[in-house]
């Protein structure tokens, strides 16, 4: 089973792992995408124009200069890397060592930087999202898009649960993957789409999914032991699940 989760725009300065070296990190093949990707954000760093291009505020600003140090600031897993709703609900820090052993094997996290990344990877701290389009590059999109998919398709040795954000599954598509939605049920029985809590159950879903010991081959099984850890969900199709609140 391969999972993979969205990254955050938000992410830990913590860090004591040697500077970044894309060879060492999974899908190897992706290595020159990376390059490219890599030089062209720490070039726009001193660009004053970079908070721009970033879609960074005025008090974010900093952020894009602080680019400049990718290949050189300290790395760190990107399990602990990247923060916010859904790594909390994740809960990380609280895995046994059999439930941290089967998050790097099964665990993956997208990223506008490297296309995506084990959750052992070590990685920077960064600023990029997935809908940029970075100068002398193009859109993020039109880079990923010919190399991602298939190199996650390569990589999984059976069913994919695509926990991605829009956005970040336009990057690297991967054909037959199982999905989720969240919605909320109301006392009526109409249901709607959550976005405020969206993240937090799909945290919720991606730690029972990390942490079980079954090996589910179907979006049935993927049910079973999501139910097994507490969540209400449906099978909405064969690559749907619906986890209802």
């Amino acid at each position: 089973m391969l999972i993979l989760l969205p990254p955050s725009e938000t992410k830990s300065d913590s860090g004591t792992g040697g500077a970044l070296d894309l060879a060492a990190l999974a899908l190897p093949d992706l290595t020159p995408a990376r390059e490219a990707v890599v030089d062209a954000l720490v070039g726009l760093a001193d660009d004053p124009d970079a908070p721009r291009v970033l879609g960074l505020g005025s008090t974010q600003s900093a952020d894009a200069v602080r680019n400049a140090e990718i290949r050189t600031s300290p790395t760190a897993p990107a399990l602990e890397r990247y923060t916010g709703v859904l790594y909390d609900a994740f809960a990380a820090p609280s895995l046994t060592r059999a439930g941290r052993a089967r998050a790097a094997d099964r665990l993956w996290i997208g990223s506008a930087l490297f296309g995506a990344v084990r959750a052992t990877d070590p990685v920077p701290w960064y600023r990029l999202s997935g809908g940029t389009t970075l100068p002398g590059l193009g859109t993020l999109r039109s880079h990923w898009k010919p190399h991602l998919g298939d190199a996650l398709a390569g990589a999984a040795q059976g069913v994919v649960v695509d926990l991605r954000s829009g956005v970040y599954q336009d990057l690297g598509p991967v054909p037959g993957a199982v999905t989720a939605t969240v919605v909320t049920e109301k006392p009526d029985g109409s249901r709607s789409v959550v976005s405020h809590f969206n993240k937090h159950h799909k945290g919720l879903l991606a730690r029972a999914l990390t942490t079980t010991r079954a090996e589910p081959t179907d979006v049935r099984g993927l049910a079973r032991v999501a139910r097994a850890a507490g969540l209400r969900v449906e099978v909405t199709s064969p690559t749907l699940l619906t986890v209802v609140t």
